[in-house]
């Protein structure tokens, strides 16, 4: 079966059928499902695009197929994506009218805390597969004010489709930048493009410790940058765009919720535009890492809160479901198929 394509190759066989920039906004409203398909006749599309249109409509409604799992958190729900050539992601539907997206099928950072990382990539996600994800959870929550970057895949691999989905979101879907949110584990390519782009959406860096050695073995095919260097080009792109930035820290115990690290971090983002965001890890089979016990969790909180630094405890959503990234999609896969795509390693758009 042929690849998803992007938003910008749909807006191109629009063009090529006679379609006005209108006549392309008209559709994607529909799509969005805040228009109807079908116009009266004095708005009607071009005639070479009206042929197609229950075609195109067709195509981009089978983009995607949500599984649902509902969970006992409060709003929130672990989505199964079925994409149409056989592939799954996840999404995750959380409190605060927000929602978790992918932007690849599997990972090729390896973070080794990380289900989806153990698969590796397997492919891209297209811009209008990426998207579809949105256009499919608002049609199970219709209150969506916020979606962010943060389920399968590191966004910086695949960056085009990314970008011109991010763009989607905040020129076509109306979304507010700073309720569009973008996580990475850093890479220079995209700190470069967020300040060229025309959407600036909040920027999350997976930093997890401040420790660069520790750093390499955790996450061991994120780009080669310093944990200096990472908070820099983060902490810079928040103040330019004045949206916090999140520094996301997964805690491991014993290996990156010492006193010692989380003072250092304290040190790093003192007086920065940043808040940081504690994740107890998600328990893995045969992993073994655990989460550290609450007490010791709102100790280190607390160190850097004295230091005036904005920190929370995040609860990961849906962990009553094995909500945690990558794990839905494994354990459906160990159930089905016998046999599924062989990693790609490495891939980039």
């Amino acid at each position: 079966m042929a690849r998803a394509a992007h938003l910008s190759q749909y807006e191109e066989r629009f063009v090529r059928l006679g379609a006005k920039p209108g006549h392309i906004r008209r559709i994607w409203r529909a799509w969005l499902g805040d228009g109807p398909w079908t116009t009266p006749e004095s708005a009607r599309f071009p005639r070479a695009l009206s042929a197609e249109l229950d075609a195109v409509r067709e195509e981009l409604e089978s983009l995607v197929r949500f599984e649902a799992r509902e969970s006992r958190q409060a709003d929130s729900a672990k989505l199964l994506v079925h994409l149409a050539d056989g592939q799954y992601v996840e999404a995750v539907l959380l409190p605060r009218q927000a929602l978790c997206i992918s932007t690849q099928v599997g990972c090729a950072v390896g973070c080794v805390f990380c289900m989806t990382g153990r698969c590796g990539l397997v492919r891209q996600l297209s811009s209008a597969e990426i998207v579809a994800q949105v256009v499919a959870a608002r049609r199970v929550r219709s209150d969506i004010k916020k979606v962010v970057f943060m389920g399968m895949g590191e966004p910086s691999h695949n960056l085009d489709a990314v970008e011109e989905a991010v763009r989607f979101l905040g020129d076509v879907a109306g979304f507010a930048h700073k309720q569009i949110v973008v996580s990475t584990v850093g890479d220079e390519r995209l700190f470069d493009r967020l300040h060229a782009m025309s959407v600036h959406p909040a920027l999350a860096l997976s930093l997890h410790t401040t420790d660069n050695e520790k750093r390499a073995r955790l996450l061991p095919r994120a780009a080669r940058l310093s944990v200096e260097r990472l908070l820099e080009r983060t902490l810079d792109y928040a103040e330019a765009t004045k949206y916090p930035a999140q520094i996301e820290w997964t805690l491991m115990a014993g290996v990156n919720d010492s006193a010692a690290e989380v003072e250092r971090l304290a040190e790093l983002v003192r007086g920065r535009y940043a808040m940081v965001n504690f994740i107890a890890v998600n328990p893995v089979d045969g992993s073994p890492y655990t989460r550290p016990d609450s007490e010791h969790i709102e100790d280190l909180i607390t160190i850097l809160r004295r230091a005036g630094v904005v920190a929370t405890l995040r609860d990961s959503a849906a962990q009553d479901i094995e909500g945690g990234c990558g794990q839905l999609r494994a354990k459906h896969l160990a159930r089905s198929a016998p046999a599924v795509s062989t990693p790609v390693k490495g891939e980039e758009a």
